[in-house]
């Protein structure tokens, strides 16, 4: 008997992770004390602000569809934004505000891959991504990197890897499981390589404001006619608000609006609203106290975990993640997150969430939780790894 659903949906891969958080959960609602390092979510709150102007949009009645591309205002105040953080003149007509930062990778995805075209994508990377590919009926190359290219794309990886079905190049700075940053000089040559082939560059800047010790730069320093995604979830902390935007180039932005207008007709009114509040000086000034945090915690764990014999070979400057080599205590990565769940109740992720290239020999931890509760999560990991190797 033929299955009843589509071959792009069995094609799709769950989270393995999620396995993991429904176990952790039913372990919490036994009574135990779960420490969770497995999801990719700030453990604060919306801040005030923010909150405020939701409630107050509400109260004023704001709960209708607006314009596909989003609020006038909030573009404007996006464009103002990158004017301000990375001296840009960005047109706000090129900005679209979108149903979170999935919804700007899915009109980058259904405008750029036609069936049987690709990307190519850094393995280890987010895994929607190429599910998004999939999903259009395209696909993902995936590039296998590791240390010695700062686990990203390169100029000289986009040669090795175009092929005739490559149009275009999505890359991540600061990137999701790893952390790193791509500079400047980097993205030039990226935007170089694949517009010598007549490709796209696509570069998710989710993570951005998220940085320790130095700023990321935006690709539109380099390349005005790339691609850009980003979201309000991170540094701005609204991550079930879902919002998110994407900078295209001005000739591009017709058929994003016509894209936008049937996939989803328009983002939250009530989050774009609210989100007006994040640009002011006073909500900033709450970012910058929470990336200040976010760097302590780094600065923590990121030692603490190679004493205990976890190799991470390069110090992630950006999101909050820690990606890391378990091959010094053998056993595969699902079992190793396995194990520490039901005798130590840490929660972690197993890198076959992120790819496939030496998956089963690393896991991400991801410190958005507290300091003491790092702290508690260090203690559990020591104490855990002797019982996994006894």
């Amino acid at each position: 008997m033929a299955h009843p659903y589509s071959a792009r949906s069995r094609a799709i891969e769950p989270f393995h992770v999620m396995a993991l958080l429904a176990r952790a959960n039913e372990l919490q609602a036994a009574g135990h004390d779960v420490i969770h390092l497995e999801i990719g979510e700030p453990d604060f709150t919306t801040a005030a602000p923010i909150v405020a102007a939701g409630q107050a949009a509400l109260a004023a009645g704001h709960t209708r569809y607006t314009a596909a591309r989003g609020l006038p205002a909030l573009r404007e105040a996006i464009a103002g934004f990158y004017g301000q953080r990375y001296g840009l003149h960005v047109d706000p007509e090129r900005i679209l505000v979108t149903p979170g930062g999935s919804g700007a990778l899915l009109l980058a995805s259904s405008l750029l891959v036609d069936p049987g075209k690709h990307w190519l994508l850094a393995d280890p990377g987010y895994p929607c991504n190429r599910h998004f590919l999939r999903l259009v009926e395209g696909g993902a190359q995936l590039v296998p990197v590791g240390p010695e290219v700062n686990y990203q794309l390169t100029a000289d990886l986009v040669e090795r890897y175009w092929d005739k079905d490559s149009v275009g190049a999505l890359v991540a700075s600061p990137a999701n499981p790893t952390g790193t940053v791509l500079g400047r000089d980097e993205l030039a040559s990226l935007s170089k390589a694949t517009r010598e082939r007549h490709g796209h560059l696509v570069v998710d800047e989710i993570y951005h404001g998220l940085t320790y010790g130095m700023d990321a730069p935006s690709v539109l320093e380099v390349d005005d006619s790339a691609f850009v995604l980003n979201s309000f979830s991170k540094y701005f902390g609204m991550t079930g608000w879902r919002l998110g935007w994407l900078v295209a180039p001005p000739n591009a932005v017709a058929d994003l609006e016509k894209l936008a207008q049937n996939l989803y007709i328009s983002a939250p009114s009530m989050a774009q609203h609210a989100a007006l509040a994040c640009f002011q000086p006073e909500t900033l000034a709450i970012f910058e106290e929470r990336r200040a945090e976010f760097a302590r915690r780094r600065d923590y764990l990121l030692p603490a975990l190679r004493e205990l014999g976890f190799r991470i070979a390069v110090e992630p400057q950006g999101a909050f993640y820690l990606y890391a080599d378990i091959s010094a205590f053998g056993g595969d990565a699902f079992a190793f997150c396995q194990h520490f769940l039901e005798t130590e109740h840490l929660a972690f992720t197993p890198g076959l969430d992120f790819g496939r290239h030496l998956a089963g020999h690393h896991v991400r931890f991801a410190y958005t939780q507290s300091l003491p509760r790092l702290e508690q999560a260090v203690e559990r990991i020591a104490r855990g790894l002797r019982s996994w190797q006894g």
